[in-house]
């Protein structure tokens, strides 16, 4: 297969066996992968694994499922808990995202997760990416589902590419068109198994290519493993707004009442208690030595954002 063309209908008809076989024997157990997953758990989970690995997430969907199993029983609860159960998965306005986005499944669709991705489009929050996956795995749908993995693996694999383009292309949205099987059930399959070698295997800095199912199609390998045409930029975090911002939200899903401005810019021992419950992420806070402006910046931000609020001179988490 030349690098950048699109395998024939026989090539492509062994690489959906390989990959789809290879997924069958090896794929993770996953929760949401399982048959008696709600499309509120599907669409939990793809929510939260976006920038997020799945090792973090497990533990947090599946509080989350016990505590809110329905979009109603979260809809009916302040936003703010939302945020407050998110514990540390980062990107915290995707919990304000799902909330909005459960308000308008009971508002709008009678309480149930729609089942296409024109309606799914149209939730708060939810995005192309996330339409099609919910579409495909939580009801079987025929959709591209592109990520960072899918990407990955269709660069190397058909383009001969180290790394899929900084941002998705048009083109990249073709190719995965084009390598789509045509049936319904297929398709998932292979939405599915793609993104799984993606993150096992055909990875981003260290590709395992011995265990790859489909290693000798490789355009990139037999290419010669040609390096990345431009450098990944890592994110940023100490020392970032960022840092400062999941700091603080630290201490608010702690905090029952309204956390006073001066708690933030002082040790738990100087307020006159003990670093326990809410004096433990404000120690934390106090050790990075936040610039005054940079925490005032922090604060406003998450206000901003919605993430927090003001109340009689204290912040706390939305209501």
């Amino acid at each position: 297969m030349a690098p950048g063309s699109e395998p024939d209908p026989d090539h492509l008809a062994r690489l959906h066996e390989d990959i789809t076989a290879w997924f069958s024997r090896t794929a993770r157990n996953l929760p949401w992968r399982h048959a008696s997953c709600s499309p509120w758990g599907v669409l939990v989970s793809e929510i939260m694994l976006q920038q997020t690995p799945v090792v973090r997430v497990l533990p947090v969907w599946e509080e989350w499922l016990r505590r809110w199993p329905t979009p109603a029983a979260l809809a009916v609860e302040p936003s703010g808990e939302s945020v407050r159960h998110w514990g540390r998965l980062g990107y915290p306005r995707r919990a304000l995202r799902l909330h909005a986005a459960a308000s308008a499944i009971v508002r709008d669709h009678g309480g149930e997760v729609p089942g296409n991705y024109t309606e799914l489009l149209a939730l708060p929050g939810v995005g192309s990416y996330t339409a099609a996956a919910v579409a495909a795995f939580a009801f079987g749908r025929r959709e591209t589902v592109v990520d960072t993995n899918i990407r990955r693996v269709h660069a190397r694999l058909v383009s001969g590419a180290a790394l899929p383009a900084p941002a998705l292309t048009a083109a990249e949205m073709r190719l995965a068109t084009a390598l789509l099987p045509d049936d319904d059930g297929a398709s998932v399959r292979w939405n599915a198994a793609v993104m799984e070698l993606g993150a096992l295997v055909c990875t981003a800095r260290a590709p395992r290519c011995g265990d790859c199912p489909v290693r000798h199609s490789c355009a990139w390998l037999a290419a010669g493993e040609p390096p990345p045409s431009y450098v990944p930029k890592g994110q940023a975090w100490h020392g970032t707004d960022r840092q400062v911002r999941g700091a603080v939200m630290a201490v608010l899903r702690l905090a029952e009442a309204p956390v006073p401005a001066e708690m933030f810019r002082q040790e738990p021992a100087d307020l006159g208690f003990a670093p326990e419950g809410i004096g433990v992420p404000l120690v934390a806070l106090h050790r990075l030595n936040t610039a005054p402006e940079q925490l005032d910046r922090a604060l406003a931000g998450l206000v901003a954002d919605g993430l927090a609020e003001l109340d009689g001179g204290g912040y706390r988490l939305p209501a």
